[in-house]
């Protein structure tokens, strides 16, 4: 499932959940379901999380393993 790459992706930049969370502006609890698969990710929160690991949304959601993203990747902000 697509859950596991989110994981892996957030994992990989060394943010933590937390982060994440206040970054999308979530509850992290509600942050964490959506990580383990409990919950399904909004479309919205895709965008966003795209939008921070410079991938693509077909990438997020496994629809290929090409990262390619064709827009400037957002900086990381200091929350």
């Amino acid at each position: 499932m697509y859950f596991e790459r989110v994981k892996n992706l957030r994992e990989d930049h060394d943010f933590t959940q937390d982060y994440v969370s206040k970054f999308l502006k979530i509850n992290r609890v509600v942050y964490n379901r959506y990580e383990n698969g409990l919950r399904t990710f909004p479309v919205p929160i895709l965008i966003q999380l795209a939008d921070l690991y410079n991938v693509s949304l077909d990438y997020l959601t496994q629809r290929t393993d090409e990262k390619a993203v064709k827009h400037k990747p957002k900086k990381r902000e200091k929350i």
